[in-house]
């Protein structure tokens, strides 16, 4: 297994958005579950696209010098923290950083996680919602890098590097697969694409998650909500402030590809994932007069 892939297996999940907020643990340790949601509620909302000239702006961050100077930086340090000291010194870091190049390669795209309100079954909800946009970056070596921006206010500002495309090249799959919006389910690493009422795999995650034919919008919504319904912000659960990540065995797998009266997916199994809401996250190694935060993908765990 590659460096980069041991970085993602570890971080698996590692990332929950803020406004998610879904720390997750074994069910044994769960409060009870939440009703379940109105089987005859309205279809849920298919996720609002990103206007493309908030997509420009956000993209116009990342062609800042100043921008660029610190993904040349992260190249540079080959995953090493800022934190921590380089064999190299200073002007050898910067000399490499300025050797490295950084270009910007394909699109900049909206990311899309999944959506508190559609697991609490919430009438109307999307599946999912943007919660940053995501441009990737490579070097002159091949190495690349994804550069995470979220709307502040009137401005569209970087918060974030991390190692690799994922959040581009999903996107790029699910376009090239036949279209629709790909997503994110943290908690288990899952990509997945919404097309045509279907929710549908785009990586080994999901498919553990939903099987390799995917499920309907409804049988999905219904799976989130047995995971994680009982685990959303404002819950017992949260406030106690548990962490800890979610396990896909295959009895889900087999549920979830139920008709949906009879999806009942089993409650998963060992904390085997880590997990952080997106604050801490994004505060976790702040870059003076940037506004950034250079972080790989190694997990960080709740406190």
């Amino acid at each position: 297994m590659t460096e980069l892939s041991s970085l993602r297996r570890a971080a698996a999940g590692a990332l929950l958005t803020a406004g998610l907020a879904l720390v997750l643990a074994p069910a044994a340790h769960a409060d009870a579950p939440a009703a379940q949601p109105d089987a005859q509620a309205p279809a849920a909302a298919a996720p609002a696209p990103l206007p493309a000239a908030e997509l420009d702006q956000a993209r116009s961050a990342v062609r800042d010098p100043a921008v660029l100077d610190k993904v040349g930086h992260f190249f540079a340090r080959k995953g090493v923290p800022p934190t921590q000291q380089l064999t190299i010194g200073a002007a050898e870091e910067a000399r490499a950083a300025s050797a490295s190049a950084p270009r910007l390669a394909g699109d900049t795209v909206p990311v899309y996680v999944l959506d508190a309100g559609f697991v609490a079954g919430t009438p109307g909800a999307p599946v999912a919602k943007a919660e940053f946009t995501a441009s990737k970056v490579v070097a002159a070596d091949g190495q690349t890098a994804s550069v995470w921006t979220v709307r502040q206010g009137e401005a569209w500002r970087v918060v974030n590097i991390a190692s690799g495309g994922d959040e581009s090249d999903y996107a790029a799959k699910a376009a090239d697969s036949g279209g629709g919006t790909a997503f994110r389910e943290p908690q288990v690493n899952a990509w997945y694409v919404l097309r045509d009422g279907r929710v549908l795999p785009l990586d080994d995650e999901a498919r553990r998650s939903v099987g390799a034919g995917g499920v309907s919008l409804a049988a999905y919504q219904q799976l989130v909500h047995q995971r994680y319904g009982d685990k959303l912000p404002g819950s017992a659960y949260d406030r106690a402030g548990k962490g800890g990540g979610y396990q896909v065995d295959a009895a889900q797998v087999d549920a979830a590809a139920q008709p949906v009266a009879a999806a009942e997916p089993a409650a998963g199994g060992g904390s085997v994932l880590p997990a952080v809401t997106a604050a801490a996250a994004l505060g976790a190694t702040a870059l003076v007069g940037a506004g950034a935060v250079l972080r790989r993908r190694t997990g960080v765990r709740r406190g």
